[in-house]
C-alpha cells in the first residue's frame, strides 16, 4: 500500500496487520491459529437486529429455555461465521474474495461461548492472466477445541510475475463430426434417406 500523502519515512515502515503476499507466496499446508473471542449477548442481539433475525431460538429467552432443544438461546450461525472469519482476516492486499464453499454449521454455539479459528491453505491454481486462485479451509472451534463450523474460502490473488506464473490453459479437443447411421444404399458418413415404411402400413397399389 503506497500512500503518497504521508511522509516518506512513514511509507518505509511495514504496515501492521497486512499480508504483503502474492500468489507465488501462497504455501500449501501452511496453518495459522487466531486468538480467542467470547461471543456476548450484546453483540449477538445487535447482529440479530441488523439482520432482522427474530427467530425464537436466537431472540426469545423464555422459548429457548422452556421449549427449545438446547435450554438456552443460540448465537446465529451467520454471526458465528462472520466472527470466525473476522478473527482470521489479515487485510491481504493482493487478494480478493472469490466465494465460500462447503459451509457447514456443525455444532450449536451459545451466548458466552468462546471461539477461535484455524486456517489451513489447501491448494492453488493459475487461473487468470493476471491472478491465480487459492483455496483455504477455515475451522471454527469453541471452548477446549470442539469444532462448530467449517468452510472453504476461495480467493483470487495477484501474481508477482504474471509471465512465469500463468500458463496457457490447454484447449479442449474438437468434437468429432456427427455421422448418420449407414443404411441400405447409403455410404458411410452420407445423409441417410427416409426410412422405408413397414409393410403393414404401405398403401396397396392399384391393379393395372
Amino acid at each position: 500500500m503506497y500512500d503518497v500523502k504521508i511522509p516518506p519515512e512513514h511509507r518505509r515502515i511495514p504496515l501492521w496487520g497486512c499480508e504483503d503476499l502474492y500468489w507465488e507466496d501462497f504455501e500449501i499446508g501452511h496453518q495459522v491459529r487466531t486468538i480467542r473471542r467470547t461471543l456476548t449477548e450484546g453483540e449477538s442481539m445487535t447482529f440479530n437486529t441488523l439482520m432482522v433475525d427474530i427467530h425464537p431460538y436466537v431472540n426469545d429467552k423464555i422459548f429457548a429455555e422452556e421449549e427449545g432443544l438446547f435450554g438456552q438461546r443460540l448465537v446465529a450461525g451467520a454471526f458465528v461465521f462472520s466472527a470466525g472469519i473476522g478473527l482470521v482476516a489479515t487485510n491481504w492486499l493482493q487478494a480478493f474474495s472469490y466465494g465460500y464453499d462447503r459451509l457447514r454449521f456443525i455444532k450449536p454455539v451459545f451466548i458466552g461461548d468462546t471461539i477461535y479459528t484455524v486456517r489451513t491453505n489447501l491448494d492453488k491454481q493459475a487461473k487468470y492472466p493476471d491472478r491465480g486462485l487459492t483455496r483455504a479451509k477455515y475451522e471454527v472451534f469453541k471452548g477446549e477445541g470442539e469444532l462448530v463450523l467449517y468452510c472453504e474460502h476461495l480467493q483470487t490473488v495477484l501474481y508477482r510475475n504474471p509471465k512465469t506464473a500463468f500458463k496457457a490453459q490447454p484447449k479442449a479437443a474438437p468434437k468429432p463430426e456427427s455421422r448418420a447411421r449407414s443404411g441400405p444404399g447409403t455410404k458411410a458418413g452420407s445423409k441417410a434417406g427416409p426410412k422405408p415404411r413397414p409393410a403393414a402400413t404401405r398403401r396397396p397399389q392399384k391393379a393395372k
